[in-house]
């Protein structure tokens, strides 16, 4: 089927295409036959929440985070699979067999089922992602079903950009339960760490954004914030031995 060109009315000037053509609010972002389809944010609010996650009870090699990865979960469906924003798994190598990257995560040759779940809710996706959707007989079951009553994932989070609102579950007897988020943030006392609400710049984005943080409620920081702490500290330890008439180039 072929779709007759858009006629737009001009005026003499012409007006500029940016006051009368649509514009990315009002074209959709997503493909309506793979919904969920990842956004700059799918891209960026993953990868905050890899590189800043540190377990101090779990060696680096021994948990995984995916993002926007095949999860496949049934055994009995070996192509059924989910594709979380980001997820969590501990006990696990950080390497597959210790030895590759994964293509996708196969709970049944991991033998680990996911410990944390984040969502981004998306127009295409919202209704399935907070368990709105009724499954149809004979088609998989929707994300909600399968984090909470196939895989059991401990935590499902989710989070809207659009309206900055962070919701928590946890399940408590077969069910998710939702959580209370004082202040914007969840501690996970099982993993001895937080996540929370963070208003900061990110990519060059200002914004709120999900993060970490310890037990203090300090945030962990990303790769870029450590090696900026670390300068710091340099030059605080130079200008120190500078005021003690001590050359630092000396010490080399």
């Amino acid at each position: 089927m072929t779709t007759a060109p858009l006629h737009i009315p001009q005026s003499d000037p012409p007006r500029p295409a940016s006051e009368i053509l649509p514009t990315m609010y009002d074209l959709p972002s997503e493909n309506p036959e793979e919904p969920g389809l990842p956004d700059e944010f799918h891209d960026h609010q993953p990868e905050l929440l890899s590189i800043t996650l540190k377990l101090t009870d779990y060696s680096a090699d021994n948990y995984f985070t995916g993002k926007d990865l095949n999860l496949y979960y049934d055994v009995r469906h070996p192509n059924w699979y989910k594709r979380p924003d980001w997820f969590l798994s501990v006990g696990v190598p950080r390497l597959y067999e210790n030895k590759d990257m994964r293509l996708s995560y196969v709970v049944w040759q991991e033998g680990v089922n996911p410990y944390v779940v984040v969502e981004l809710l998306s127009p295409g996706t919202r209704r399935e992602d907070l368990g709105e959707v009724q499954t149809q007989p004979g088609s998989p079951p929707a994300k909600w079903t399968v984090y909470e009553q196939i895989l059991r994932v401990p935590y499902y989070i989710v989070f809207d950009r659009y309206t900055d609102n962070f919701r928590a579950f946890k399940l408590n007897a077969g069910s998710y339960e939702s959580l209370s988020l004082p202040e914007g943030r969840l501690w996970l006392p099982e993993l001895n760490v937080g996540l929370g609400l963070w208003q900061g710049c990110y990519k060059q984005v200002e914004r709120l954004w999900l993060r970490w943080y310890d037990e203090t409620g300090v945030l962990l920081p990303t790769p870029a914030e450590r090696a900026d702490t670390a300068e710091s500290e340099l030059a605080r330890l130079k200008s120190l031995l500078q005021s003690k008439g001590i050359d630092p180039a000396g010490l080399s």
